[in-house]
């Protein structure tokens, strides 16, 4: 399993939502924090300072992340291909940073990563990742997958990966909204991984 290991910790700059300092924080915040750093996560980082705002929030929403970060059906390599997708479908620049990392670390092909930057359908895709890709990326596009996406997703994940690339999907999403509303930086010296796509 990909932990954040790789992934800085926050640095405290100023984004809209930044980190709440501990001695700042309500006992719920403090125990709700303290949940998430202790988990496989190591820490609190990407939308958890902002979502701490809604601690509940925070705590139901990390539990389905880590789940679908940790334990989902579909294999880590492959998990963080459709994670890619929704980072570039949203523009996420942390999210694209911190799980382009995490990708790298699970083997998935530079080439691929790097495709799916410059929004092109990569070559050379083996049949697992075509059918991740080709399902995510008509999710994203079209808000509906067809018949013959959805079946070919089914024959190699069954009806459960079908389930899990919803999922994490859609988790995804969330965690880009709040990643962009919230500006959280990328750490210092970290350029924009991600540029415009042409319109159209």
């Amino acid at each position: 399993m990909a932990s954040d290991s790789a992934i800085p910790p926050d640095d405290g700059r100023s984004g809209r939502l930044p980190p709440i300092p501990e001695e700042r924080q309500t006992e719920v915040q403090r125990r709700v924090a303290a949940g998430i750093s202790g988990g496989p996560r190591g820490g609190l980082r990407g939308p958890f300072p902002a979502l701490l705002r809604s601690p509940e929030l925070a705590d139901r929403f990390q539990k389905v992340g880590e789940y679908l970060r940790f334990n989902s059906s579909i294999p880590t390599a492959l998990n963080e291909l459709a994670i890619l997708v929704t980072a570039r479908a949203w523009s996420a620049q942390f999210e694209w940073y911190a799980h382009h990392l995490l990708a790298m670390k699970a083997g998935l092909p530079p080439a691929i990563a790097e495709a799916i930057a410059e929004g092109r359908r990569p070559e050379g895709m083996d049949a697992r990742q075509s059918v991740v890709y080709d399902f995510c990326t008509e999710l994203h596009t079209t808000h509906q997958v067809s018949d013959a996406t959805y079946a070919a997703a089914r024959e190699h994940f069954g009806e459960q990966g079908v389930v899990d690339l919803l999922g994490v999907s859609g988790y995804y999403v969330a965690v880009a909204m709040i990643l962009n509303v919230a500006q959280v930086p990328l750490p210092p010296g970290v350029p924009e991984p991600l540029k415009p796509l042409p319109k159209g």
